[in-house]
């Protein structure tokens, strides 16, 4: 891989956009090599992602202009196809993603935080959807998932405005969940992580799939995602023993995966 990074962590792994000199903008091939690393997940050992960006600038600073500036309608429609694919892949990835967002968050680079499960950030980090200032719209799914987070009023003004907002102003509207210097942003993201991996896997996965697949149906049928989720998670080991350490007051040996 030449713009993507991976390393994991025992049950953690962190995934680094890795194109510091483009402030790690995103082209075909990075897009490309992302989605390769998220097919290479060994999801028998990881139980959470990490996303973050190489160097102290920038996150991701959006979509290649110099790749798009001379796209046709029809190449431009199938840019939008590959970035959304794998955004949809992250955001369904079984198993929890936590943005790590040390930088510029722009365009692209905004739209890939909110395909994560939880954003925290830099106080460093500037957010924002300044297509309108380029004369196309979010192609990412920016559209789609802001006003899902921050409510449809602010992502409409942020979006039509080509706005771009500070980490505070991040975190008082929602996208972000906490703010930290960037010495603290990477040790809080893996701790956050390492929390995380050590709860029932199973169960976590399942409380995710729930989550997404819930808030696209109305709530009788969210119900009853949650209803067939919960029993999923009976009959397994891991359940067994989180309820026998419960019953015998002592902490759980280990959850197995399984």
């Amino acid at each position: 891989m030449e713009f993507v990074l991976y390393e994991q962590k025992g049950s953690v792994a962190v995934i680094t956009i890795s194109r510091e000199k483009a402030l790690n903008a995103l082209n075909s091939n990075v897009l490309k090599e992302l989605d390769s690393v998220l097919d290479g997940v060994n999801l028998e050992e990881v139980r959470c992602l990490i996303l973050t960006g190489a160097g102290e600038k920038s996150f991701v600073a959006g979509a290649d202009i110099g790749e798009m500036s001379s796209l046709t309608k029809a190449e431009g429609e199938a840019f939008g196809k590959i970035g959304n694919d794998v955004f949809r892949k992250l955001e369904m990835f079984p198993i929890p993603v936590i943005a790590a967002i040390n930088g510029f968050a722009l365009g692209g680079g905004c739209e890939i935080a909110m395909s994560c499960d939880i954003r925290i950030c830099s106080d460093n980090a500037v957010f924002g959807q300044p297509e309108v200032g380029l004369g196309i719209t979010p192609g990412f799914g920016g559209t789609q998932r802001l006003p899902r987070i921050v409510g449809v009023g602010m992502a409409k003004q942020m979006i039509y405005a080509g706005r771009n907002i500070k980490a505070d102003e991040a975190l008082r509207i929602g996208l972000v969940n906490a703010v930290y210097t960037l010495e603290e942003l990477m040790p809080n993201a893996e701790k956050l992580a390492q929390t995380i991996a050590k709860n029932a896997p199973i169960a976590v996965r399942n409380c995710k799939e729930a989550i997404n697949k819930g808030l696209d149906v109305d709530m009788d049928q969210a119900i009853i995602i949650e209803e067939k989720l919960f029993g999923n998670c009976f009959e397994s080991y891991d359940q067994k023993e989180g309820m026998a350490a419960f019953l015998e007051k002592r902490k759980v040996e280990a959850f197995l995966n399984r």
